[in-house]
């Protein structure tokens, strides 16, 4: 919300013709009424030019000269002197308790106007804060989306290698289930053959062979169990990682 600015262009030629009215429509020249009459303005400019004004039109009416006898006229001079001097001491009291408000209220204005100027400059100066402040916040808020950004593609990373991981592990847990169903049938096999003493012969060749593919098998459990451990360890350093990931996200 803006204010309209008082009129800072009054003159000492506006005011005494305003002055001027006043007189004529019996109405007192004051810094008020003037001040209505101008349709507000400066208090500093009006308090100043009415200043000049008065001490130009508000003088002391002097005394008419009394035709009477030069002794009764000196006596009546002296005391028309004298009334003029008491009556005159209101006016000259009004006066200065004139003079004296308009003194107050020219610093009154100057102080007004300093503040308004003080004032003025705050308000710049805050405007000059709040958009600093703005544009600190505009930043900050790119980089907040920035890392986000950053967090959600770590975490796909993340969840990609583990579904991969728990694949190879579902894959080597199959083979050991297999593995161990050979390695059953085998001993099944063994003894059967042990019982048959009238197949001993054939059941020899067959241990035989069962033991050649056992040795067979054997190896290549082995290397399975080293698949598992290396799957096992790799595992475990995924789910380091994943720790890690989830760590940082938090």
């Amino acid at each position: 919300m803006t204010t309209e600015s008082p009129r800072l262009d009054i003159t000492y030629d506006d005011l005494a013709a305003a002055a001027s009215n006043l007189q004529e429509a019996g109405t007192p020249v004051s810094l008020d009424t003037l001040r209505d009459v101008l349709d507000g303005g400066s208090a500093t400019a009006i308090a100043r030019h009415l200043r000049a004004w008065r001490a130009e039109h508000e003088r002391l009416p002097e005394p008419a000269p009394a035709e009477l006898p030069p002794a009764l006229l000196a006596d009546l001079a002296r005391w028309a002197q004298q009334h003029a001097e008491h009556a005159g001491l209101g006016a000259r009291a009004l006066l200065a308790q004139r003079e004296r408000d308009l003194e107050d209220a020219l610093s009154e204005a100057e102080r007004l106007e300093a503040e308004r100027t003080d004032l003025l400059a705050d308000i710049d100066n805050a405007s000059s804060a709040r958009e600093a402040a703005q544009a600190v916040a505009d930043e900050r808020s790119e980089e907040i989306e920035r890392l986000m950004a950053e967090l959600r593609n770590a975490r796909q990373v993340a969840m990609d290698a583990l579904v991969g991981k728990a694949k190879d592990q579902l894959a080597i847990e199959g083979k050991d289930a297999q593995l161990l169903d050979l390695r059953g049938q085998l001993e099944r096999n063994v003894t059967a053959s042990s019982t048959q003493s009238d197949a001993r012969l054939a059941a020899e060749m067959e241990l035989i062979g069962a033991a050649t593919a056992r040795d067979s098998l054997a190896l290549e459990v082995k290397d399975l169990q080293a698949q598992l451990a290396s799957a096992k360890s790799d595992r475990g350093a995924l789910r380091m990682e994943l720790e890690t990931l989830r760590a940082k996200a938090k």
